[in-house]
């Protein structure tokens, strides 16, 4: 099941020597949900490219979505994506499932949540309680 979703995030850099993985604001991967090193699927809205890779925390409110090592080749700053993260879950949990959403504008400052712990407006600064899933 998709557990969290950062949709149509801008990529600010993309760091071809460094050895791998996406660097993401903290402050974006705590509104998502979204654990330092836990996978993820990329979509790169530009070109249509799928990939997987994890996810390090990146200088908190800073909006920086940095694509390294080898992803980098697969999209360039500029360049909208979509993060996903998945999570497996019984069916019983299926059916009551409704995955956290982060609306990010250009800056990648989240300006819609389906979240409900996720209060943000217009701002990186976080305001809301972690979570965690019992999945």
């Amino acid at each position: 099941m998709c557990r969290a979703k950062i949709h149509r995030a801008t990529v600010t850099d993309a760091d071809l020597n460094y050895t791998g993985s996406i660097t993401i604001d903290e402050t974006l991967l705590e509104n998502a949900d979204v654990f330092p090193y836990e996978q993820v699927q990329i979509v790169n809205i530009n070109n249509g490219i799928r990939f997987e890779t994890y996810c390090i925390p990146g200088k908190r409110n800073t909006g920086v979505i940095c694509l390294n090592g080898a992803a980098a080749r697969l999209a360039q700053p500029g360049d909208l994506v979509i993060i996903l993260s998945y999570s497996w879950m019984s069916e019983k949990k299926a059916k009551k499932w409704h995955p956290v959403i982060i609306h990010v504008n250009k800056k990648n400052q989240i300006i819609k949540s389906k979240n409900d712990n996720c209060k943000a407006k217009n701002s990186l600064t976080i305001v809301k309680k972690k979570t965690y899933f019992n999945v």
